[in-house]
């Protein structure tokens, strides 16, 4: 038996192929916001002024890879080097670890 357990409205339940019940005509593309300007990010360049401005310095050691620390804390986001390869994981761990700052929104 393999699969992917899903709770969903209470129930727990073993999905055979989980690949095959998603419905793409439904599935809404997540957007990263800027909440202060409400200015949706398009681009590193663009989040890393915003991240800059609230605070974090970049690190350069892994070029495969963008990461920012917050000198005040032990946050890390890492992010792909590549924009196309920026997902909706990674933009929920930019808002947690800037609460107010940005929102994750349905395109």
């Amino acid at each position: 038996m393999s699969g992917v357990w899903v709770f969903k409205n209470g129930v727990v339940r073993l999905v055979e192929n989980p690949g095959a019940e998603t419905n793409f005509e439904n599935t809404k593309r997540k957007v990263l916001v800027y909440t202060p300007s409400n200015e949706v990010i398009t681009s590193y360049s663009h989040l890393q002024q915003h991240l800059y401005a609230l605070g974090w310095e970049r690190y350069y050691d892994k070029p495969h890879l963008l990461q920012f620390h917050k000198v005040s804390t032990v946050h890390l986001i890492s992010l792909p080097s590549v924009f196309s390869r920026f997902k909706s994981i990674h933009m929920y761990d930019i808002v947690v670890k800037n609460r107010n700052m940005f929102q994750v929104r349905d395109m």
